[in-house]
């Protein structure tokens, strides 16, 4: 599988992202500065964590306009995996790939530590190694992780089984404890939670790595 992370001014989980995709693919991805206006040809797009223009404005909405986005949605449209992660996720609302928003955390502190998480779906080339309602851990590090979305679209995210994953203990006050959902060609993904900082024993757990091994299979 080829892979590709890109990267844009603040980000700083891009590391732990290029570290679990060598890790399970075998191969280090290509890394794509956010100037760039074309993506190498690659069975998996992702977009790391971190802090983009240091969250100003809102998070993930002034890197949502740089030129590599363009060439990220034309993927996502062609049916490319697309995967975004804390701030990634937000990037992913911003550009409009994925419906709603993330907003400050209901405490209105930043929230660092380890969650559990409840696997909604196994239909998607993300989700599908684990198994329905399987609940597994991974760690949150943001301030802005609330989810949030008007009636018709929450309706919609249910109906068409769009909700990856759901909090088992919400950190940070997200709609209907949402921690990650679809695309409607179930293709993008995009969630708040690290799956790529549970890969590995040495860290403490694997329950991240089968999402990995998923997309990696799906190639």
């Amino acid at each position: 599988m080829k892979s590709a992370v890109v990267v844009f001014p603040g980000s700083n989980r891009e590391r732990d992202m290029i570290a679990a995709l060598t890790a399970v693919v075998g191969t280090p991805p290509a890394t794509v500065w956010y100037t760039e206006s074309e993506l190498p040809q690659v069975d998996l797009i992702v977009l790391p964590g971190g802090f983009s223009y240091g969250d100003y404005l809102r998070s993930g909405a002034i890197a949502a306009r740089a030129p590599v986005m363009r060439a990220v949605a034309a993927r996502a449209e062609a049916g490319v995996p697309v995967l975004g992660i804390c701030n990634g996720f937000q990037i992913l609302c911003e550009a409009g790939l994925l419906p709603g928003v993330l907003m400050r955390n209901a405490s209105l502190r930043f929230v660092c530590r380890e969650v559990h998480l409840r696997v909604e779906t196994t239909a998607s080339l993300f989700t599908r190694h684990y198994t329905e309602g399987q609940v597994i851990r991974a760690p949150v590090a943001h301030g802005d992780g609330n989810y949030r979305c008007d009636d018709d679209t929450l309706a919609r995210l249910r109906e068409e089984d769009r909700i990856a994953f759901r909090y088992v203990d919400n950190p940070n006050g997200s709609l209907d404890s949402i921690a990650g959902i679809l695309n409607e060609k179930r293709n993008v993904l995009g969630m708040m939670p690290h799956p790529e900082d549970l890969i590995e024993p040495l860290q403490g757990g694997t329950d991240g790595r089968a999402l990995f091994e998923a997309a990696l299979a799906a190639a």
